[in-house]
């Protein structure tokens, strides 16, 4: 990796936020570092497919295709005159006093930095569903990376089950492509869906979108479904089973089952920077305390899904906004960014509206039958959970280390926050009052020999 000018920018993230940063950087005549976890910049909602892939940007990113064009561009562009230095196939696993851990093709590598933008995103949130550890069962995100970066979907027969504008737009992208989905279920009802109304008109033209994606659904989408229990064979999942509006039961058969509830925040290395957390009761997850900028403290910068919730465009502003912050700590000229403030504040009252009318299914949570996988990565199960909150007390870290729920390779992703529901309803405390599982590096898998390659991360060299 090359040598970059003083003070050493550092941006974890390729995508939409880590992009506009990296630019608005450039701009300002510095040489920022950007590590990605991608072969190509993107990220997640502009992931792009391996070259000679046959589709089209509109059909992998159907409105959103011009803009995936100008960011794609614009990195590249970057690149190609030196004026940054791109990091791809790299993960940041750790982060300590000024100094990354970065795994990639050489082993691992220390990586310092004056400064630091993370930019890590988000992933899908999911709620445990009896029978979810069950072989063909992916997050939705797993069937939209899938089509997009193979062009291929994840099963013969796919039933989609959660709820928020993910639900839609994967359901109608697989069956643009041919896929055969049988049916799209929201757990979130028509009633609930209303109340979301008045803020996301925010947004007209978004919202129109989202109305007309369902519409391409037809009879495959429900309302206000309730999920009973994925039923598996000896090979796999076999069918959906799931009750209507009107509490009729209904069994789908299907070999594959997408799931999602909107997003979490990827807040492990924000963790391990030392940022400061709040419990934000509209979104019922931890998220890290910045200020307006994405200022969070002691050089570290925070912009993107990874810290506000608020798609694309939304991180397309937070990326200049934290590098603008950055500029000025740093005493240098920093764009003015009056209008991006106020466009963040109706990105800010769309997703209000969004929580609103897709929820997370806390009460699904609570419910969980004993025998219930919570956490898929450790086998824990609901009534693990419940036992161990009632011998330890409410903390979230005691009760993981009673029954070890987020203990395995995912560090929690994809079971704390329904754990926490569980201990929360278990203990008569709110899920703020619970807690949130500590961080712990390295925050991705990583293999003991690429620590042992070369020895470098033990004798302290760096890049």
């Amino acid at each position: 990796m090359s040598e970059t000018s003083s003070p050493r920018i550092v941006i974890v993230g390729a995508g939409p936020a880590g992009i506009r940063a990296a630019a608005t950087l450039v701009e300002a005549g510095l040489h920022p570092v950007v590590i990605d976890e991608g072969n190509r910049a993107g990220g997640q909602i502009y992931r792009r497919p391996p070259d000679g892939f046959v589709r089209t940007p509109e059909q992998l990113y159907g409105s959103e295709a011009a803009k995936a064009r100008a960011l794609h561009a614009l990195f590249d562009r970057l690149v190609a005159d030196g004026r940054l230095t791109h990091c791809a196939d790299s993960s940041v696993i750790a982060v300590h006093e000024g100094r990354l851990q970065m795994l990639g093709e050489g082993g691992v590598q220390l990586v310092s930095y004056d400064r630091l933008i993370l930019a890590t995103g988000a992933s899908d949130r999911v709620a445990p569903v009896p029978g979810w550890q069950s072989a063909g069962v992916y997050s939705l995100g797993a069937a939209q990376i899938a089509l997009k970066a193979q062009g291929v979907a994840l099963g013969r027969r796919i039933v989609l089950v959660g709820s928020g504008p993910l639900l839609t737009l994967v359901g109608t992208q697989l069956i643009k492509a041919g896929a055969d989905v049988a049916a799209v279920l929201d757990t979130s009802p028509w009633r609930q869906q209303m109340r979301g109304l008045w803020d996301l008109a925010a947004r007209p033209l978004v919202a129109l979108r989202g109305l007309a994606l369902r519409a391409r659904l037809g009879g495959r989408y429900h309302a206000g479904v309730k999920l009973e229990r994925i039923v598996a064979d000896g090979k796999g999942v076999s069918a959906m089973r799931w009750r209507d509006a009107g509490g009729r039961q209904h069994l789908t058969s299907c070999d594959t089952i997408g799931m999602g509830w909107h997003l979490r925040a990827e807040t492990h290395l924000a963790d391990l920077a030392g940022c400061a957390f709040i419990y934000d009761e509209q979104w019922r997850q931890w998220l890290p305390k910045i200020d307006r900028m994405g200022r969070a403290g002691g050089g570290v910068y925070l912009a993107g899904d990874g810290v506000r919730l608020l798609g694309a465009d939304g991180a397309e502003i937070a990326g200049r906004l934290a590098a603008a912050a950055c500029l000025a700590d740093l005493g240098l000229p920093a764009p003015s960014l009056g209008a991006d403030l106020r466009k963040l504040a109706r990105l800010e009252r769309f997703a209000r509206g969004l929580v609103r009318a897709f929820p997370w299914p806390a009460a699904m949570a609570r419910a969980l039958p004993d025998d219930a996988v919570v956490c898929r990565c450790e086998n824990v199960t609901a009534a693990a959970v419940r036992q161990s909150s009632d011998f330890g007390g409410s903390e979230a870290n005691r009760v993981k280390a009673l029954s070890r729920v987020g203990m395995g390779r995912c560090q929690g992703r994809y079971c704390q926050l329904a754990a926490v529901e569980l201990i929360a309803a278990q203990t008569g405390c709110t899920p703020g009052a619970v807690g949130r599982f500590r961080g712990q590096a390295p925050v991705r898998p990583a293999p003991v020999g690429a620590f042992l390659q070369d020895g470098s991360w033990r004798r302290g060299d760096h890049v």
